[in-house]
Order: structure tokens, then sequence, then C-alpha cells
């Protein structure tokens, strides 16, 4: 992709928001569009993956704070009559506008971006980003792009950590040239005219500019007999199915991250990396405070009153938790170390909540027992509501 077409791209328009959508609604707007136009969902729909390719890309510059900064910056000023003779590149590399011009290494190029980290500063820094005739030779095969999905799990797999096949389509490395772009048998050689640099050098005037080389179009490498599966890239859109362990203690909405395991990079270049979202589902009996596991345990009242002990399930197995005689009802007892394993080692604790449990119907034998009890109790002096609502 050139980079005009690069600015051109409304990336906004892509996930449907506006430009000054905030970062949840970008998130929202990309999982949503994922979700849909997944390969997975849509097999042999070559013009949903297409779109879920552009979606990506999209997210994948939105999602990043300085990369839409940079986005951001640079189609307002190209907006702003940036190009010069209508809209066009200058000769020299930068661009022109009234009366000024510029050059893309001092925009970009000092800015602290990562050359090969697929953002603004990659795409310019590195192609014009030379003054005063100085050679840059930080030009590098392009690295991959970052790759997101998701994967839905339990509550305990997410508590107890738990290893999950995953079925990614995306760009990955050529297995008939092993990436390299170049048919099996033979190797691309140095481009003879920028010497493997990607870039050569042009004078205008005081200043000096880098180009992409036209001979092997800034990659620094001329392939001879390109690879036939590939076409000399290097790189083939494949269906593929990887194991990722997903460790304990991991909560809904984290993300792991995969080093090399994104999208192929361009001719043997690295490989993005892989970011899975984390989906727990709910529970029917447990829930999380941070590594604290909670629960709600019905008993009966009397078992509040004179005490007992009751048996609790935790993530493996149960335990006995003993219920001291008057206890309150909703009062939280604490179980220490039986909650959800820490990335560090050891684990939360179990807090247990007592919830008096009612009968909904008594037998006359039940009923007469307690109005007896309640007669008991009232001639004790006990009552219920003593001091409540200025009683």
């Amino acid at each position: 992709m050139s980079q005009r077409e690069w600015i051109e791209k409304d990336f906004y328009k892509e996930l449907g928001v506006s430009s000054d959508a905030s970062q949840d609604d970008i998130k929202k707007a990309y999982r949503k569009l994922a979700r849909d136009l997944h390969p997975d969902a849509n097999p042999g729909d070559t013009a949903a993956e297409d779109r879920f390719k552009a979606v990506s890309e999209a997210h994948a510059v939105l999602s990043d704070p300085a990369k839409r900064k940079e986005y951001d910056e640079t189609r307002a000023m190209f907006a702003n009559g940036g190009f010069s003779s209508g809209g066009g590149f200058g000769g020299g590399g930068g661009f022109s506008g009234g009366g000024q011009s510029f050059d893309f290494g001092d925009i970009f190029g000092g800015g602290g971006t990562t050359a090969g980290d697929g953002g603004i500063g990659d795409i310019f820094g590195g192609l014009f980003g030379n003054r005063g005739g100085a050679t840059r030779t930080s030009n590098r095969p392009r690295r991959g792009k970052d790759v997101e999905t998701e994967t839905t799990l339990d509550f305990r797999e997410a508590a107890l950590g738990v290893t999950v096949p995953l079925r990614l389509t995306s760009p990955s490395a050529c297995t008939n040239c092993h990436g390299s772009g170049a048919k099996p048998g033979t190797s691309p050689r140095v481009c003879p005219n920028c010497n493997g640099a990607g870039v050569v050098n042009r004078n205008q005037g005081a200043f000096g500019f880098s180009e992409p080389c036209d001979q092997c179009r800034g990659s620094g490498s001329i392939i001879d007999e390109p690879c036939e599966e590939c076409r000399g890239s290097g790189i083939t859109n494949r269906t593929r199915t990887i194991t990722v362990r997903v460790p304990e203690g991991v909560s809904d909405g984290q993300r792991i991250r995969l080093a090399g395991q994104g999208e192929a990079g361009l001719r043997g270049a690295p490989s993005g990396d892989l970011y899975v979202t984390v989906r727990v589902r709910t529970d029917p009996v447990f829930a999380r405070d941070g590594d604290n596991l909670t629960i709600t345990v019905p008993v009966g009242y009397g078992e509040l009153v004179l005490g007992t002990t009751v048996s609790v399930p935790t993530l493996e197995g149960r335990v006995g938790v003993k219920i001291p005689a008057g206890t309150a009802d909703g009062r939280v007892l604490r179980v220490r170390g039986r909650g959800v394993p820490k990335r560090g080692g050891g684990s939360g604790d179990l807090l247990v909540t007592v919830k008096v449990s009612v009968p909904q119907k008594l037998d006359d034998a039940a009923t007469d027992a307690l109005k007896t009890y309640l007669d008991a109790e009232q001639a004790s002096g006990f009552d219920p509501r003593a001091g409540w609502a200025g009683a």
C-alpha cells in the first residue's frame, strides 16, 4: 500500500464511528464488526473476508492513541492543502503548500515512532526521513500486522487456567517458499540500485531527500524467480489452528499476547503478534471479587441461631465452613486460600455469605413448634425490632 493510499483511507468510516469517537466506542464498534465479519462465521465469503481485514486494519490504528493522533494530524494537514500541484506529492519526497516546503522526516522521522511498527512513522519516516543527503539505513522488511481475536471460557476454566485451540484465518508465511517470496531452490538477491537499503537519495537544492527505490519497490531485494504460490510476496492467506495456554486467574475482558502469532511479515520479516481477548461466562454458583471467590449459601434460621457446619463448593472440591451460633443473616465468612489462583503464586480467599432460607409451607407439627418457640422468645424479652425506626 502506498503512503497516499494509506492516508486517503477513512478508518473511522470503516468502523462506522465519528472522528471524535471515544476509545470505548471504537472498541465496541470493532468487536461487533469483527464478530459479524469473521471468516469462521462467513466461510467462503470473500467480500466479508476483505471487510474483516479492512476493519482490523482500521482498529489497529485507531485503538492506539499515538497512532490515531498521528493519523488525524496527517489527514488534517493533507486536507488543508498539504499536496502540491493539486494534491500530488512533490518530486523530492516531501510536499509543498503556502510557499513552504516540508520534509516528512521532520514530521515523522524524529517523533519516537519505531520503524516497522505499522504506524505513520513507519510509512513515511523510512521513505522520506533524510536531510542533508545523509543516508538512512533503517529501512527493513515490514513487520506483519497484529491480529486480534476472542475466546469464551467457563468460569472455572478462567479461574484455574486452560489450554484452548483457536482457529484463525489470516495472512501467514507461504509454506512453499518459507516466506522468502522466491521460488524454492532460489533466493532473493540484494538490489544493486539501493544496495539493499530500499531507498535512494535525491538532492533538491540545499536539501537531500530519500525516496523508495524504483527497482525493488522499497524492499531492498529483487526476486528473479517468484514463488508460484504467493507470487513473490512470501505470504498466503490460510486457516490454521494454534493452541493457546490461558493462565489461571484470567478475568473477563483481559487480553493475552502471543508474540509472533499474528500476520506474517513481508518476505520473511517478523510476524505480528496475536492478541486474544478472553470472555468469561457467568457461573450459577460462583462470582469474583478480584482474586477472591464469592458464594452465597442458603441456611435455615435454626442453623444461624444454634450454629452449625455446612459443606460448600470451591473450585476444587468442597470444604466445611463453621457457622457460629447467633450468626446474623447476610454475614460474610472468610475461608483463606480457597479463592482464585494468583499470577505470582498463592490464591485469594473464599467469601461465604449466609442467607436465611424461609420455608414456604409448614405442616401442623412444625407450625405448633414454631408458635411455641415464638411464645418462648417473647417471654425471654427478645424483640427483633428493638431500637429500629425509633421503636
